[in-house]
């Protein structure tokens, strides 16, 4: 038996990058999975990939298109994955935007977007998937970043958004400690995904600043973070909850 048979996930952000890296991990160990992201294209190549990583396990995978900080679309997804599995092991909240700018020059619909599908869409998913994670006794894995936890220059929206998933996981774990619901968050830091590779910042950006929170062992694939989202999912984490687990290189240490 594989470690996830029989157990469903549901995980955003699936298209690319660490949603894709976990995608295919809890393909390839018998998951039931529901992805989902907004960008269609992207999904359909993940879909491709963990079917073909899945003919072994015998997992089974349904993704949506969908924009989850819009909360009809996250209420809609947790509810087609219940009625596509029947229960909710797992909820991994992934999906996430950043974008670079002087604070003092940011747009308010530009800090509202980062906003809105950081944060709003981790809540939006997580408040439709409490009541079915309680019933399995289920586990939520918030991706986070170390810039929520240490500032990361021209980042302040991004920063601001990851520091209060950070704080939203621990609330979250105290609330629902004594009913079986674990949660813990993830603090990334120099993953080689499309969101490590900025294509617009300040034209007076000091790149010493954007390095004090680069890691001291190059930077790593996002298969290693996949690593600690399916421990933290698994029987084997069932102790582990209200932790923000920093997966860095030892930038912060």
């Amino acid at each position: 038996m594989s470690r996830f048979t029989d157990q469903t996930i549901l995980l955003t952000g699936a298209a690319s990058g660490i949603g894709r890296a976990a995608t295919l991990k809890f393909a390839a160990q018998g998951a039931k999975l529901f992805v989902t992201d907004v960008v269609a294209e992207g999904l359909e190549e993940t879909v491709k990939a963990a079917s073909e990583a899945a003919s072994a396990s015998g997992a089974r995978i349904e993704s949506r298109v969908a924009d989850i900080s819009d909360e009809s679309e996250a209420n809609d997804s947790v509810a087609a994955c219940i009625e596509t599995y029947g229960g909710l092991d797992t909820l991994c909240n992934n999906a996430g935007v950043i974008g670079y700018a002087d604070t003092h020059a940011m747009e308010f619909a530009a800090w509202r977007r980062i906003l809105s599908i950081n944060l709003d869409g981790t809540f939006l998913m997580t408040r439709a998937a409490i009541p079915h994670l309680l019933e399995t006794k289920g586990a939520i894995v918030n991706i986070g970043s170390t810039a929520g936890l240490s500032g990361l220059a021209y980042g302040a929206a991004y920063s601001a958004s990851k520091g209060a998933i950070h704080a939203f996981t621990r609330a979250i774990a105290v609330e629902y400690a004594g009913r079986g619901l674990r949660a813990n968050s993830i603090a990334p830091a120099s993953i080689d995904t499309g969101m490590t590779k900025p294509t617009t910042m300040p034209d007076n950006a000091d790149f010493a600043l954007l390095n004090r929170l680069a890691s001291l062992h190059g930077t790593a694939g996002p298969e290693r973070v996949a690593d600690l989202i399916l421990f933290l999912a698994s029987e084997d984490a069932l102790h582990i909850s209200g932790e923000e687990i920093r997966i860095d290189g030892a930038a912060l240490a």
